[in-house]
């Protein structure tokens, strides 16, 4: 898109990862299931996952594949998606520090490549056109959209309060302003679109779409809704300089204040995953 001129830099996610992993909604394994039937998963092959963060994509997919490897640009996050691997005993999953504009990066063939909440941050028609080269025959490109840091807003009962996000986004924009921060640059018009335009610029076909999720309930305590805030590019540690402590006590109370027995209650949002081929 041409009024895109916001440019990456390391600072982007810096400081997010361990909140990312805690605040962030598990994507279900509805969507691992799906996948593995319309792809026809079969425990063989390989999966790239690229900006995977901690590894939710990447280890949810582990089963179907002879070995994952997640690549992303923040080390911290590989550190997470490590431990994470270790610690639920997944065993073929690989990790490599790298921007997805250094693919293919001597990494080999895919016979899937996941994004999942990342492909905007990109160069996206170089990025289409280096992992184009990297799919096996027959391969998929999958590209995962999710909100997984809160829920769907509403008025249908739940068992506990909702998180006030109206409340919290006014909290974040009194301490950084309303400008939307990424990195050390801003994005006054949010994140681009033209995922489609740029794909088929590149040669794919599809795309094939598939939806899961959007009605379970789930319980949130305020440490995880904290932990979101954190998990954001616009509201991450760093941003906050030396009120960050200030802005973490403002956000406590506020939610302590909204939570019924210390705990919320939000529906999952659907997710989406959008094959091409």
């Amino acid at each position: 898109m041409t009024d895109w001129d916001w440019q990456w830099d390391e600072t982007l996610y810096a400081g997010s990862a361990q909140h990312y992993a805690v605040g962030r909604m598990a994507y279900p394994a509805a969507l691992g299931e799906a996948l593995r039937d319309e792809l026809e998963l079969d425990g063989k092959g390989r999966l790239l996952d690229v900006g995977c963060g901690p590894g939710p994509v990447t280890l949810l997919l582990a089963p179907y594949f002879a070995q994952v490897v997640g690549v992303d640009a923040d080390a911290d996050m590989l550190d997470v998606a490590a431990e994470r691997a270790a610690r639920t005993g997944v065993r073929n999953a690989k990790w490599r520090q790298l921007r997805a504009e250094e693919l293919p990066a001597d990494l080999g063939t895919f016979e899937v490549v996941t994004f999942a909440q990342s492909f905007h941050w990109m160069d996206q028609a170089l990025v289409a056109d280096r992992v184009r080269g990297m799919l096996a025959p027959g391969g998929a490109w999958v590209h995962v959209g999710a909100t997984t840091h809160r829920g769907l807003d509403g008025t249908a009962e739940l068992p506990h309060p909702r998180p006030p996000w109206s409340a919290i986004d006014d909290l974040v924009t009194r301490y950084l302003g309303p400008v939307r921060r990424a990195g050390r640059s801003a994005l006054p018009t949010g994140t681009r679109g033209g995922e489609e335009d740029v794909m088929r610029a590149a040669g794919y076909a599809g795309p094939t779409r598939l939806v899961v999720g959007g009605d379970e309930v789930e319980d949130r305590t305020v440490d995880e809704v904290v932990a979101a805030v954190f998990s954001l590019s616009g509201s991450t540690p760093h941003q906050f300089g030396a009120d960050r402590q200030a802005f973490e006590a403002d956000l406590r109370e506020l939610l302590t204040n909204a939570a019924g027995n210390g705990l919320f209650s939000e529906q999952r949002r659907e997710i989406e995953a959008v094959i091409w081929r």
